[in-house]
């Protein structure tokens, strides 16, 4: 059985950070999107349909809890795992973000392990979701 390429949406507006992130994921035999602001993503997230987005937080445009907010109102019928990446560490972001139905929240400064973790975490968790 061929093993599926997962599509990830990376969504920040730090060109050095998607540049990073993009290039090690590809590495990694992921298929990537890009977007650098709010608006952007919404429609990378229509015409690409990514299997996972990593989603800062500080965003122009809209911020990514609208983001968040748009994506589970506006594709509720297929729970796609959302991780906050994102320099907001307060616990009131955090239980925000959650409160919001993000999948999983990473502080940044992080190294790429912990956001590729967290991909992995996602990837093995999707047969259980419930659609």
């Amino acid at each position: 059985m061929e093993e599926k390429t997962y599509k990830i949406l990376v969504v920040d507006d730090d060109k050095d950070i998607v540049e990073r992130l993009e290039s090690k994921l590809k590495r990694e035999g992921y298929e990537v999107v890009v977007a650098y602001d709010g608006k952007q993503a919404l429609d990378r997230i229509a015409a690409d349909n990514p299997d996972i987005i990593l989603l800062d937080l500080m965003l122009p445009e809209l911020n990514g809890f609208e983001v968040l907010k748009e994506v589970r109102q506006k594709y509720s019928e297929r729970l796609r795992p959302v991780i906050i990446v994102s320099a907001r560490d307060e616990l009131d972001s955090l239980k925000k973000g959650y409160g919001m139905d993000a999948d999983h929240y990473i502080t940044k400064p992080c190294n790429l392990e912990d956001i590729l973790r967290g991909i992995r975490t996602m990837i093995s968790l999707m047969p259980h979701r419930i659609e």
